[in-house]
């Protein structure tokens, strides 16, 4: 039960990401899904431990949710610093 609500919460994580950062049209299903369990450990490993809030593992929250999509925002601000500088 535990992938399904990693696939899910991913999914709706890296597609709201990808819509704050402007790159929704870019991506497909897919890569929204790995965008938002990439993020999600990026927010539980960076974001958690500073705030004290639950990630995703500890269970589904408000807070666990918000903690998931700043580190799919944080992860997609660092690709595309450097998509940009490889167009450069």
């Amino acid at each position: 039960m535990g992938i399904i609500i990693w696939l899910i919460m991913g999914g709706l994580v890296g597609w709201i990401a990808s819509m704050i950062m402007g790159t929704n049209a870019q991506q497909g299903i897919i890569l929204n899904i790995v965008v938002g369990i990439v993020g999600a450990l990026i927010g539980g490993w960076l974001i958690s431990p500073m705030f004290g809030y639950g990630s995703i593992n500890e269970g589904i929250t408000v807070m666990s949710f918000v903690v998931s999509l700043i580190g799919a925002v944080i992860l997609l601000a660092i690709l595309n610093l450097f998509q940009r500088r490889s167009k450069a």
